[in-house]
C-alpha cells in the first residue's frame, strides 16, 4: 500500500448554462512513502485539478483519497497535513517574505530561534536570503515563486504538492534548484507530487511520472519505462524529444510470422515464435497498424530507406535530420555531423528490433527489443 492512495477519483465541473467539464476520469494512483512523482501533461489534461483535490482546494466528485491510511478527501485543507506551493504564489501581501515563509511554522509551536533557523536555511536553498525583509509587491514573479516554494518546503507535512514550482525561473537557476530540491526531498524522505508540462523537469526531479491526457491517466512509470515501453500511441508521441516517428503499416501473414509494410520497398518481418501470444492475436485481427521508432534508433547514411532531406540541424552535440519519404516525415538523431542539404537524397536504416507496434485502439502490441 502506498502512503497516498487515489481510488476511482472523478472531477466534474458544473457551470450554469454550460455543459459539464469532466476534468479527471476514474483516476487510480498509489504513491510510495518518500517518492517524488510528476504529473505531466498538456494544458487542461487534469493534472492541476488532481493536485488541488489532494490538497482540498477542489472537491472530489466521486472516489476516495487516502493519505497515511487516513481518508482525507472529506477533510478541510488544514487537517490534511499537506503542504502546497501554488502556481499563483498566494502570498500574504501585508507580510514580509520572512513572515510568509514562517507563517506555517507558527502552528507547530516552535521556538523563535528554530523558526529563524528553518526560514534562513530554506531561503538559502532557493536563493532568496537577500529579500527576506521585502514585501511580495516589491519582488519579481520569479522571486515570488521561490517564496511560495520555500513556504511549502519549510513545513513538516506528510505530503508536499508543488504546482509548476519553477515555471517562472530563468533556465540556469531552474537547473540549479532542481538538483537542490531533489536533494532536500531525498535527504529528508519527503513524499512529493509536482505538476509540470516540462519533460526535462519531470525527468530531472521525479522517480515516476504520471502522464495524463483528457483527464485520463495514460501511464504511470519511470522515465525509462515510458520511453522504452509506452503503453499507447499518446505516451509514445508525447514522451521524448524529438518525439517518436509514427508510420502506418499494412499487416500480412508470412513465413510463420507477420510482414509489416510501409511501402513496396520497406518491409519488416516479425518472427511469430518471438511474439507474445496476445501480440500475435492482435496482429491477426489488424489489417493495418502504426509502427513507431525513436529518432535516436535511426541510422543515417546507410540502410534501404531513401529520404529527401527537409532539414538538417546541428545542435552542438547531435544532428537532427528530417527526411521525407512518400509524403511521410522521418526524423533521425545522430551524434555525428551530417553533410546533407535540403533536397538531397540520403539513406536511413530502420531495424525491426527497434520497432514499437500499435493496434487500431492505440494500445501497444509490441515493444522494441531491449538495447
Amino acid at each position: 500500500m502506498g502512503v497516498l492512495e487515489i481510488r476511482k477519483v472523478d472531477k466534474v465541473y458544473q457551470s450554469r448554462g454550460k455543459p459539464p467539464v469532466h476534468a479527471v476520469r476514474a483516476l487510480d494512483m498509489e504513491v510510495d512513502k518518500g517518492e517524488i512523482v510528476a504529473l505531466l501533461g498538456s494544458s487542461g489534461c487534469g493534472k492541476t485539478s488532481t493536485l488541488r483535490m489532494i490538497a482540498g482546494f477542489e472537491s472530489v466528485t466521486s472516489g476516495t483519497i487516502t493519505l497515511g491510511q487516513r481518508r482525507i478527501d472529506e477533510l478541510p485543507p488544514a487537517r490534511r497535513k499537506v503542504a502546497m506551493a501554488f502556481e499563483g504564489y498566494s502570498l500574504y501581501p501585508p507580510l514580509t517574505v520572512r513572515e510568509n515563509i514562517a507563517f506555517a511554522l507558527k502552528a507547530q509551536q516552535l521556538s523563535h530561534g528554530e523558526v529563524s533557523r528553518r526560514v534562513e536555511a530554506i531561503a538559502r536553498l532557493v536563493e532568496i536570503e537577500d529579500i527576506l525583509n521585502s514585501y511580495p509587491r516589491s519582488i519579481s514573479g520569479g522571486q515570488q515563486q521561490r517564496v511560495s516554494l520555500a513556504r511549502a518546503l519549510v513545513r513538516d507535512a506528510d505530503l508536499y504538492l508543488l504546482d509548476e514550482p519553477m515555471g517562472q525561473l530563468e533556465p540556469q537557476l531552474r537547473a540549479v534548484l532542481r538538483g537542490r530540491i531533489k536533494g532536500l526531498l531525498a535527504e529528508r524522505g519527503m513524499t512529493a507530487i509536482f505538476v509540470t508540462h516540462d519533460q526535462t523537469e519531470a525527468s530531472a526531479l521525479a522517480d515516476r511520472i504520471a502522464v495524463m491526457e483528457d483527464g485520463v491517466l495514460q501511464q504511470f512509470a519511470s522515465e525509462r519505462e515510458l520511453k522504452d515501453h509506452p503503453a499507447n500511441l499518446f505516451v509514445a508521441s508525447f514522451i521524448g524529444e524529438p518525439p517518436m516517428n509514427l508510420l502506418e503499416a499494412e499487416v500480412a501473414r508470412a513465413d510463420g510470422g507477420f510482414r509489416l509494410s510501409i511501402g513496396p520497398d520497406v518491409v519488416f518481418q516479425l518472427d511469430g515464435q518471438t511474439l507474445d501470444p496476445a501480440a500475435g492475436r492482435a496482429l491477426e485481427q489488424s489489417p493495418r497498424v502504426r509502427i513507431g521508432i525513436r529518432p535516436q534508433k535511426i541510422s543515417v547514411g546507410n540502410g534501404d530507406v531513401r529520404v529527401r532531406v527537409v532539414s538538417n540541424q546541428w545542435l552542438g552535440d547531435q544532428s537532427h535530420v528530417a527526411g521525407e519519404r512518400e509524403g511521410r516525415l522521418l526524423i533521425a538523431v545522430t551524434p555525428n555531423k551530417i553533410a546533407a542539404r535540403p533536397g538531397d537524397i540520403i539513406h536511413f536504416a530502420l531495424e525491426t528490433r527497434h520497432l514499437h507496434v500499435f493496434g487500431a485502439d492505440g494500445n501497444c502490441i509490441r515493444h522494441a527489443e531491449a538495447a
